[in-house]
This record gives C-alpha cells, sequence and structure tokens, in this order.
C-alpha cells in the first residue's frame, strides 16, 4: 500500500469522524458531574479506573463534600476513604485537597477556565485539563487523549507512537477545532463498543473500510486490480 499523502490521511480523518458522528449522535463524558469542580474531581479520580467505578463512588463523594473549600477542608482520611475503590486512592485524595485547597486560595473556589491555571493544579495533567474545559466550559484549546483515543488513533493509522503530548497534536491538525472535544468522545465510545484492544469487532466496525487493518488496505487492493483488468 502507498504512503498516505497528508491530503488523503486529513480527508479520511472527515471521513471517520462523519461516520462515527452518525454512529454515535449522543456521545458524552460518561462522568457523572453537575458542575466543573465536580468534573475536575471525578477526573483524577478516573487515572487508571473506570469511569463506572467513579460514578459510583463520586454519587456518595460529591453529597459529602459540595465545593472546594469543604474539600479542602477535612482530614485527608475522610477523602482517602472514601475514594479508596478507585485506586492509587492515597495520591489521588492528596492531590484532591491540594487542587481544592489551591482553587480556594488563587480563584476563589471556583475552577479556573484556562489552561494554564488548571495546569497549575495538582494532579490535574494536559489531559484533566482538558476533560474539564471542553466538557464542563464548551472550550476547545486540545484533544483528550487517553488509553481509547491512542489505541484507535494508532489503528486508524491517524496518529503514530503513544506519546500524548505527540498524538494530541497530531489529531488536531486532522481534527476541525469545534470537533476536538467529541472527536475524543466518539474514539472513546468506539473504543468500548465495537474496537476493544483484544477482541475488535471488525466484522461490525462501522468504520471499517477507512481502516488500514482492514478497509483501506482492501479498497487498494481492488483499485490494483480493477486497473489491471
Amino acid at each position: 500500500m502507498p504512503r498516505e499523502t497528508a491530503a488523503a490521511k486529513k480527508e479520511r480523518a472527515k471521513q471517520i469522524c462523519a461516520a462515527l458522528q452518525r454512529t454515535y449522535p449522543d456521545a458524552h463524558c460518561e462522568l457523572n458531574f453537575s458542575n466543573p469542580l465536580q468534573l475536575l474531581v471525578a477526573t483524577i479520580l478516573s487515572a487508571q479506573c473506570t469511569d463506572k467505578r467513579v460514578n459510583l463512588v463520586t454519587a456518595e463523594l460529591f453529597k459529602q463534600y459540595r465545593t472546594a473549600e469543604e474539600f479542602a477542608g477535612v482530614p485527608l482520611a475522610e477523602i482517602e476513604k472514601a475514594v479508596k475503590s478507585t485506586g492509587f486512592f492515597r495520591n489521588k485524595a492528596k492531590n484532591i485537597q491540594a487542587c481544592c485547597a489551591a482553587l480556594v486560595e488563587r480563584c476563589g473556589g471556583e475552577v479556573p477556565r484556562t489552561m494554564d491555571e488548571l495546569h497549575a493544579l495538582a494532579g490535574v495533567g494536559r489531559k484533566t485539563a482538558n476533560v474539564v474545559l471542553g466538557n464542563a466550559f464548551g472550550i476547545n484549546v486540545g484533544l483528550v487523549v487517553d488509553t481509547h483515543v491512542t489505541r484507535l488513533s494508532n489503528r486508524l493509522g491517524l496518529a503514530k507512537g503513544t506519546d500524548a503530548v505527540k498524538l494530541e497534536q497530531e489529531l488536531m491538525r486532522l481534527v476541525p477545532q469545534p470537533e476536538w472535544t467529541v472527536f475524543s468522545h466518539w474514539l472513546i465510545w468506539h473504543g468500548r463498543r465495537r474496537c476493544e484492544a483484544r477482541k475488535p469487532d471488525c466484522a461490525n466496525c462501522e468504520i471499517k473500510n477507512l481502516c488500514p487493518q482492514i478497509g483501506v488496505a482492501r479498497n487498494e487492493q481492488r483499485r490494483r486490480q480493477d486497473a489491471k483488468k
């Protein structure tokens, strides 16, 4: 198969977006939240943990602590106990409390709306900041790269490698900025519902004809065969 040109890849990315939008018109963040602070806390808890587990934990956690001041003011051991089942609970609890203390000190208890301010908070990397900005505020300054986005962007030949920053930059060049947040949701939903890590359902995949693993190579083979006729 000949090397794909930048223009061809961008066109294929456009077609992938359109197909995934048709397939998952209601794609959204699957962490439950009612305000930016709740989403920030939930996203910190989601590291190496399923959204389902996080939602179970936050259903009770958000009843106990409703503001940044409350998270910052309680004994750390209480938060640790409340989030224990999400894994790495000591570090997560420490980050949540330090993050909320910083929100109180620097931002009047409110979650900021810029990448730099969010990134400066404890436990908040670029991925978490993008989740909050895109889903709580509708601000597209970057693109969320999690394990599903990493796996599918590689499988689909849209980006290469596992470096989240590099993958994000590559995908941002292919996808229109207004779609950055929802594009991540499309890939995440597809990764959970169709293109699983170990057993991808290629036979029923809605974008198989756009996938280098199946469709792109097959379509190229057909074109070559037709050209010989």
